[in-house]
């Protein structure tokens, strides 16, 4: 079986575990552990930014390495089905459709409850911007804008990098990922100093989110969804997103869906404004929390089934 295919098979049982040995927390413990190491508020702008690069490339070779390591010692284990199964776990750590999705699912059941403050405090757990004051059209806005973007960061972009260069640089992938998610920030303090992560990762998620774009076109078709208006919100909004990458995923995702992402966020107390994605055909509700949840699973295992045909076609 397809180690894609096994990977999901896993993230479907077991999800994310909670538990301080899984790979992307301790690539997260890593990252502030090289952070207090290397960063220094008195040092300039270029010192940060080069401190900042040291700890990318520290990260990205202990990541790779030791997942290379991993998968190496599996082919040594006495069942030939074994060496699989260990690559198959280790993949299904950098993808996380269930936890994607089981998040989603909670907000969406706080917002039909009623429970603006319950729904408020999840989905500051899943975005970065102030969520204290946003209502259940902006927290609606706020998670499928996540899960959009994730579905690229958390899915796709992963199992690009394994089909092209095996567990190790899906690894690679996902500690540059949870650099930019940690240090990539614009303000004062990792302006510079988290440059580098932040560049990184807009240059390994390029194509894969250029990818994920097209499968939410499929996704769409499969799904039933405005097709045309996905491909035309594609093409006129994905430029405007500040990410070279995010538009690709958002742009879709509004038009298939008939309503507008973007607007209005709060980030470190202050106002910035994302251009809009798509047109409010549709206010901005709770179902289409779920319709985004089943545009992200159609488009992984559409994925799944492309990767598993090109491995057949290569012998693989």
């Amino acid at each position: 079986m397809n180690v894609g295919i096994v990977a999901f098979l896993f993230d479907c049982i077991i999800g994310d575990p909670n538990t301080r040995i899984h790979p992307v927390v301790l690539i997260g413990k890593l990252i502030s552990l090289c952070e207090r190491f290397f960063y220094r508020a008195a040092d300039s702008d270029g010192r940060k930014f080069v401190s900042g690069a040291i700890l990318v490339l520290l990260v990205l070779l202990v990541s790779y390495e030791a997942a290379a390591a991993i998968v190496m010692a599996s082919y040594h284990l006495p069942f030939p089905w074994a060496a699989e199964l260990v690559s198959g776990l280790l993949l299904s750590f950098t993808i996380s459709p269930k936890s994607l999705a089981s998040a989603g699912k909670g907000i969406y059941g706080l917002l039909m409850r009623d429970d603006l403050a319950g729904a408020r405090e999840k989905v500051g757990w899943i975005v970065g911007r102030e969520t204290k004051e946003l209502d259940a059209g902006e927290i609606t806005r706020a998670t499928v804008e996540t899960i959009a973007e994730n579905t690229n960061d958390g899915i796709i972009a992963p199992l690009f990098f394994f089909a092209i260069g095996g567990v190790p640089l899906a690894v690679f992938y996902r500690a540059a990922n949870t650099m930019d998610s940690m240090i990539g920030y614009k303000n004062d303090k990792y302006l510079y100093f988290g440059r580098a992560a932040a560049r990184l990762d807009d240059v390994l998620g390029w194509i894969p989110a250029r990818i994920t774009g097209l499968l939410f076109l499929a996704s769409a078709g499969f799904l039933g969804f405005d097709v045309r208006n996905a491909l035309r919100m594609l093409r006129r909004d994905a430029a405007k997103h500040p990410s070279p990458n995010g538009g690709c995923c958002e742009a879709p995702m509004a038009g298939a869906l008939h309503i507008r992402l973007g607007g209005y966020n709060t980030y470190f107390g202050r106002k910035t404004f994302r251009a809009y994605m798509g047109e409010p055909l549709r206010p901005l509700a709770p179902p289409q929390i779920m319709e985004s949840i089943r545009m992200m699973y159609t488009a992984t295992i559409l994925f799944l089934i492309v990767l598993y045909l090109v491995f057949q076609v290569m012998g693989y």
